[in-house]
């Protein structure tokens, strides 16, 4: 009973994680699509790395909960069922398949590794952009996704694969001390 209790306070601890890192934002000049760089990848890469699949997806899952109930957790503290269904609608559920791969990942030790660590990180990016892509070409087409969707978010996305993994890379080290 107590294992089941520390998982839900993990997930909860993991969606709050999500939430603060989000408010941490660079707003990208000339963005018509109102997307911007947060640190909500960073986090839901991280969370999904350390919870594992099933824990990180669902903490992620509360995450978006917690904006769709009012909570203003979102990217510069907005909230609501619009952001679920507008431009970043992708990139928010592409959160939820970027930290159960990344999970997965993490449950298969690739965070013993640094090398693994950044790759599992980049693979869950990937995932998370090609989903926010794909949902901001069926608003705009094609080009105008990449324009606005895809390549502001490249070098964000490479630091942020880099950082998350040496990070998830020194947990791992530090569980090991435990």
């Amino acid at each position: 009973m107590n294992m089941k209790i520390g998982k839900v306070f993990q997930v909860i601890i993991g969606a709050i994680f999500i939430s603060v890192f989000a408010q941490i934002e660079i707003e990208l000049p000339l963005n018509e699509a109102g997307i911007d760089i947060s640190g909500q990848t960073f986090a839901v890469l991280l969370v999904g790395m350390l919870l594992g699949r099933t824990y990180g997806a669902l903490a992620v899952v509360l995450y978006l909960i917690f904006g769709a109930l009012g909570l203003p957790v979102f990217s510069g503290g907005s909230t609501g069922l619009d952001k679920l269904w507008g431009s970043s609608a992708g990139y928010l559920f592409g959160f939820v398949m970027g930290a159960y791969v990344v999970g997965v990942l993490g449950e298969q030790g690739w965070a013993k590794s640094l090398g693994k660590a950044i790759l599992a990180m980049a693979i869950g990016t990937v995932i998370i952009l090609f989903a926010g892509t794909l949902r901001l070409a069926l608003i705009h087409g094609v080009s105008k996704a990449l324009e606005y969707g895809f390549y502001p978010f490249l070098l964000g996305g490479v630091i942020k694969v880099i950082l998350g993994g040496a990070v998830a890379y020194a947990a791992e080290r530090l569980q090991r001390f435990r």
